[in-house]
């Protein structure tokens, strides 16, 4: 299902219309439409073609052109075809959702991400199928470049809407795991095995049956308690599921297993955040002492020392994390607090304004957060942080 879409049927309804002239040009691209839904596609190609060269802004002949050779898996003309109709019809959603899935058989991920997510922004058809095929192939794309919580939040969202394969489950544990790369778990082998569990206890918890997750995952744990990030998934999953004791205890399994993570004493720290912060500070200091060249783990040691007085500490790491996110409001804001408690009036006042003008310009651009994540876009600021008002 996620790796072929049909559009024999959907190609008889372009997504846009023009008129057509010229006696020459209306018969071709009437003999082309005709012989497309007859499935003589053979005969369709080259009069498509021939009619195209006579009118080149014909976007509907490019759509039929495209959908055509991407059912005969000609990604390359597939893509050239859809690059003409939205170069034409630069509104239309569902041709760059085509481009990109073109593109990602191509494999250009950057630009196959890029398209399909153009695309869902502008809108698809009405066609469910299309929109489940666009979100897996995004979550991928996510997923190959290392944007797991992203991924995650894609690929769950056909769980939701109850739809199931393999290929999620295989897609979603990959994510869990922090597996990156574009080669699945070979078919048959142990590896394919976790990976598939990880993804159906995923797959469970976007559902919020949780309780099925838990023994899902609990069952993958006990025949396979060593492998590579699998108690930092389990820790995910029961995060979603607002135990944090829990999860928290897996994460520090995930150490014991790989005392180099970074990823799961950021979790940690995250979760003890407000509760426990001072409980949390050393898993943060553990983090910047292991990735000093990750800003968000300075952030989160900058929050954490914030949190229980220590002020001072607190200022250099926040620093640190703003110099490499400069237009971070929620950065302004904590170095705000931090500087007025230290008697930091003016650099208080600068910090203040600063988080007042970003967040005017991002209401009037619409924009997100700039600061992604723990690991490379897992931890978002939204999800984890929100610091204390600055005092006067």
């Amino acid at each position: 299902m996620f790796v072929f879409l049909s559009f024999a049927r959907a190609a008889q309804d372009p997504p846009s219309a023009t008129a057509h002239s010229g006696a020459t040009f209306a018969t071709l691209s009437a003999q082309a439409d005709a012989a497309r839904n007859t499935d003589r596609l053979d005969e369709a190609i080259p009069l498509y073609k021939k009619a195209l060269a006579l009118r080149p802004g014909w976007a509907e002949g490019w759509w039929s052109l495209g959908t055509i050779q991407y059912d005969r898996s000609s990604y390359e003309e597939a893509g050239g075809a859809f690059l003409k109709v939205v170069a034409l019809a630069p509104t239309n959603g569902t041709a760059y959702v085509m481009l990109g899935l073109s593109e990602f058989e191509l494999g250009r991920d950057d630009l196959a991400l890029k398209h399909i997510v153009k695309g869902e922004n502008l809108g698809l058809d009405t066609d469910p199928e299309l929109r489940h095929v666009a979100l897996y192939h995004q979550g991928v794309l996510l997923q190959r470049q290392g944007e797991f919580q992203a991924a995650r939040e894609t690929l769950e969202q056909l769980c939701r809407q109850g739809v199931q394969s393999d290929e999620i489950a295989i897609a979603l544990g990959m994510t869990l795991l922090r597996e990156r790369g574009k080669n699945p778990p070979v078919p048959g082998s142990a590896d394919a095995e976790i990976v598939a569990q990880v993804g159906h206890a995923a797959c469970l918890a976007g559902q919020k049956k949780f309780d099925e997750a838990r023994m899902v995952l609990s069952a993958a744990i006990g025949q396979y308690p060593k492998y590579p990030a699998i108690h930092y998934a389990f820790g995910l999953i029961l995060t979603e599921a607002s135990d944090l004791p829990a999860a928290v205890a897996e994460f520090k399994r995930e150490i014991e297993n790989n005392p180099a993570d970074v990823v799961s004493r950021l979790q940690i720290a995250a979760a003890t955040y407000k509760t426990d912060s001072a409980a949390g500070i050393p898993y943060a200091e553990e983090a910047v002492k292991l990735a000093p060249q990750q800003p968000f783990s300075h952030y989160l040691l900058g929050m954490l020392l914030l949190d229980t007085d220590n002020d001072e500490k607190a200022i250099p790491e926040l620093e640190t994390a703003q110099k490499a996110f400069p237009r971070e409001t929620r950065i302004y804001l904590a170095l705000g607090t931090a500087y007025s408690r230290t008697g930091r009036k003016q650099d208080a006042a600068r910090a203040r304004a600063m988080f007042q003008r970003l967040t005017e310009e991002g209401k009037k651009a619409g924009a997100q957060t700039e600061v992604g994540s723990a690991d490379d876009g897992k931890i978002p600021f939204d999800d984890v942080l929100s610091p204390k008002p600055p005092q006067p």
